[in-house]
């Protein structure tokens, strides 16, 4: 009976997952010249600088962001680990809340914040401040990726966290070890799991995102999402967009495979 229930799911993952996966590289290894024939050529084209400067570039504002919301969350998955569990779900869904917002609309809310006449520069010239350009720049795409992706960063340490034999915190004390010593020998090995999950769940998507580069940067250069967008939207050349949408998923299994493998070295150590 169970292996019949499994037949939904794998009929599922083969015409959603699979076959479009054959299609994407079935594209990627072949152009239209008098037929369709096979070709490295769509690799190929992604050797010059410019191509590499948008893979460098995507890769550096992902860190970026994915480091911001690791020293943001973090503290932020203790809070919520260490209040009382009445007020802990209340807590808990406060802080999920926004995310059941529409995503672009989140994204267009930042545009109205950050832009020309936006809240702060009105605020900053109410107060005879000088105004600042704040969007079309790195530091706008940074934010709303860090905003986003925030809570994909926070959830997985405060999960660690919550599930913490709270005794060995107490026998550290009551061996002498102050609070810094208690974070460091027992809180920060234990939650090694919960901040690699947030790594992998913020790097993601914060290197394959086109929408907030789109709106909060002004389209004014180009990172990995916009490439593979632009060449199936605008260029209308599904071959070259399926090779940078291939290099794009090498890159991210990579860092899935360095996270886990990182994991499994941590889980396997000693607090001590």
């Amino acid at each position: 009976m169970k292996k019949y229930a499994a037949y939904p799911y794998i009929i599922w993952s083969i015409i959603f997952i699979i076959v479009p996966l054959v299609l994407v590289v079935v594209f990627s290894l072949t152009k239209y010249q008098d037929g369709l024939v096979f070709t490295l050529d769509n690799f190929k084209r992604l050797m010059k600088p410019m191509y590499g400067d948008v893979f460098i570039h995507s890769i550096l504002l992902a860190l970026i962001a994915t480091i911001a919301s690791l020293i943001l969350g973090y503290p932020m998955a203790m809070i919520l680990a260490n209040i009382e569990l009445k007020k802990r779900s209340t807590m808990v869904l406060l802080f999920v809340l926004p995310m059941w917002m529409n995503f672009l609309l989140r994204t267009y809310a930042w545009m109205s914040i950050l832009g020309r006449n936006g809240f702060i520069n009105v605020a900053l010239k109410a107060l005879g401040l000088p105004t600042f350009n704040l969007l079309y720049n790195d530091g706008a795409v940074i934010l709303g990726m860090v905003y986003n992706f925030l809570p994909f960063m926070v959830l997985p340490i405060y999960t660690v966290l919550s599930k913490m034999d709270k005794k060995l915190i107490e026998a550290a004390k009551d061996l002498g070890a102050n609070k810094i010593i208690v974070f460091i020998k027992i809180i920060l090995p234990l939650s090694i799991p919960g901040v690699m999950s947030g790594i992998t769940m913020v790097f993601m998507p914060a290197v394959s995102t086109f929408v907030i580069p789109r709106l909060l940067g002004g389209g004014q250069y180009m990172l990995i999402g916009n490439l593979v967008e632009d060449q199936f939207t605008l260029m209308n050349d599904w071959h070259f967009g399926s090779a940078v949408s291939i290099i794009m998923m090498i890159l991210i299994l990579i860092s899935m495979a360095a996270m886990s493998k990182y994991d499994k070295e941590e889980s396997g150590g000693h607090l001590w």
